[in-house]
């Protein structure tokens, strides 16, 4: 993958908030909302994260794969593009991307294995029919930059070595994946914004240290808003609502 964040297509497909939680027009004729669209993509980034853990596959892979869903979904339809196969197929996308290699069958097999439901089953001939579709939605972009890259080295300058604040400060890193940051702030803001948190829960006074860095702070607080904001709204996304949503799609059009 590239090298430069700066320069890479990942910057370049960088998008306004107002951009990223726009109903398509084939989805709002099936009744779905704003936050229909919400749920469907957080249940979907959490559906790849659960197959990836039974799969044992690495956080970064299933972050890679959870940016290529939610990039999807700003430019195609959940009519047309059905969540439920987009979500593995990007997995599996991922895998390929990141090196490391998941066969189609081991993930058929895991699908199968994890839900009954016949709308999460699955062929190998699907997951490949749909990975040709997401590279043309995507513009064959699959360039990722994480907010992983920088957290290391940001937490070694900045004097954290507490152990339960470091762990924290990765948590809320891989939390940010249920939301759309990764598609509208560059990586290393994403890192600072989980930094200022855990530091504010924690007590510990990194303040200085951010005001040395050459950051608008401004912007790093309106990330951890953001965050914190997820986190208070989070026990309204029960799976009734879920449901709901897909019950919409499911629905022909009038």
């Amino acid at each position: 993958m590239a090298s430069n964040f700066w320069t890479s297509s990942h910057y370049k497909e960088l998008k306004d908030p107002e951009e990223i939680n726009v109903v398509h027009p084939l989805d709002a004729q099936r009744g779905i909302s704003v936050e229909d669209f919400r749920l469907i993509k957080l249940h979907m980034s959490n559906y790849i994260s659960k197959l990836a853990q039974h799969i044992k596959i690495r956080q970064r892979v299933v972050a890679t794969a959870v940016t290529y869903m939610r990039r999807v979904y700003t430019r195609k339809s959940l009519t047309e593009y059905e969540p439920r196969l987009v979500a593995p197929t990007c997995l599996y996308l991922a895998c390929k991307a990141e090196e490391s290699v998941v066969h189609a069958k081991i993930l058929v097999f895991y699908i199968k294995k994890l839900y009954a439901d016949e709308k999460f089953r699955y062929e190998i001939k699907d997951i490949l029919e749909m990975e040709m579709k997401i590279l043309e939605a995507l513009n064959f972009y699959l360039v990722v930059f994480h907010p992983y890259r920088s957290l290391p080295e940001f937490l070694q300058d900045s004097g954290i070595s507490d152990t339960s604040m470091t762990h924290l400060t990765w948590g809320l890193v891989n939390d940010t994946y249920r939301m759309d940051l990764i598609l509208t702030h560059p990586p290393y803001l994403i890192s600072l914004a989980c930094i200022y948190i855990a530091s504010v829960y924690k007590e510990k006074d990194i303040r200085t240290w951010f005001e040395e860095l050459s950051v608008d702070m401004n912007i790093v607080k309106n990330i951890a808003m953001e965050v914190l904001d997820f986190y208070e709204n989070h026990r309204m996304f029960t799976e009734e609502r879920v449901h709901a949503a897909f019950n919409k799609l499911a629905t022909t059009n009038p």
